[in-house]
């Protein structure tokens, strides 16, 4: 795939229907790779990257890419077209500066979890029939079943659909795809509250705000946060108490109920791995379950169930006592 994504960004460069590229770019080590904005065939053939580790959603760099002058290519895997059909909907992209190239997307590996299974001293990792292909600096071989070494999104994965898009790499769209998103929203709704608590308190009390969740995050695309004011007394402060920790992480999810798309940066890239998707996700399970089925970032300019008032939304008391376990 990665020699056909740039082949093709080669094609629009050359015949001026963008003048740049959004893609990935490899680093020092193969599993090494962020987002990066690619100007000259030179440029993609030397440093674009498409493999195992293209995890990270660039729908959010298109906020700024889309205000500057000219058009530019970007390649949306299913997860990063419903961020940025969500963008869309909010006004924070312009659709008409961004030339968008839908690219399959089959699950990506987290390196922690190959790290996990005590192979080190990695120097290539190569994909080839659902496993990975892992060769140390011993120069030993492991294959390792990519489905086991999977970041949590992908093994949860809601659609393979590109939702927004003016060509498909493959000329064929996916579909949605059954999933088990909602499984550890449900066990720990389970909990009794004082236990459901402790949890809680036990993955935030990790947290070192580095803001890694917040400035990765599509929907966190305030021009001033609110934790970057300085009079809002809450200002980028290290976590002092267990309130500062709690406030923080409520807080944002809060600031993206309705419009969280799931597509779980929050988590990949949190240094202390906490499972922050799960509080997104309690959110949109909830919003399922009180107003019916809604995906963020699935259709255009539909109002999501937190900000569309209606005569039979759910009153404070049924929202309390669904179930009877006062979740």
């Amino acid at each position: 795939m990665q020699d056909r994504m740039i082949a093709r960004a080669k094609e629009l460069l050359e015949n001026g229907t963008v003048d740049r590229v959004m893609g990935w770019k490899k680093g020092e080590f193969i599993y090494d790779v962020t987002p990066a904005v690619f100007y000259t065939a030179d440029e993609l053939e030397k440093d674009f990257v498409m493999n195992a580790f293209t995890a990270a959603n660039v729908s959010k760099y298109l906020i700024a890419e889309t205000k500057k002058p000219g058009r530019i290519l970007a390649f949306l895997k299913p997860c990063d077209s419903y961020s940025f059909r969500q963008l869309m909907n909010e006004h924070r992209v312009d659709r008409d500066n961004v030339y968008i190239v839908g690219i399959p997307s089959w699950g990506k590996a987290d390196m922690e979890k190959i790290r996990a299974l005590g192979i080190t001293g990695i120097t290539d990792i190569t994909e080839k029939d659902g496993d990975l292909l892992v060769t140390t600096v011993m120069r030993e071989t492991h294959a390792v079943k990519k489905y086991d070494v999977y970041l949590e999104k992908c093994k949860n994965c809601k659609s393979k659909r590109i939702v927004v898009y003016d060509e498909l790499l493959d000329g064929e769209n996916g579909e949605d795809v059954p999933n088990n998103r909602f499984d550890e929203v449900a066990k720990i709704e389970a909990m009794p509250p004082d236990e459901r608590f402790a949890f809680w308190r036990g993955e935030l009390s990790r947290c070192i705000r580095c803001n890694a969740c917040r400035n990765v995050c599509p929907a966190c695309s305030c021009e001033k946060c609110v934790f970057d004011n300085p009079k809002s007394g809450v200002e980028n402060k290290a976590p002092a108490d267990d309130f500062e920790e709690n406030l923080f992480h409520i807080i944002r999810a809060y600031h993206v109920a309705g419009r969280c798309t799931d597509c779980g940066e929050c988590s990949r890239v949190c240094p202390q791995h906490i499972p922050l998707h799960l509080l997104n996700r309690k959110f949109i399970k909830d919003m399922n379950e009180l107003y019916g089925d809604y995906q963020a970032g699935e259709t255009e300019q539909v109002r999501h169930p937190v900000t569309n008032y209606r005569d039979d939304d759910a009153e404070p008391g049924i929202v309390y006592t669904r179930g009877g376990s006062g979740r």
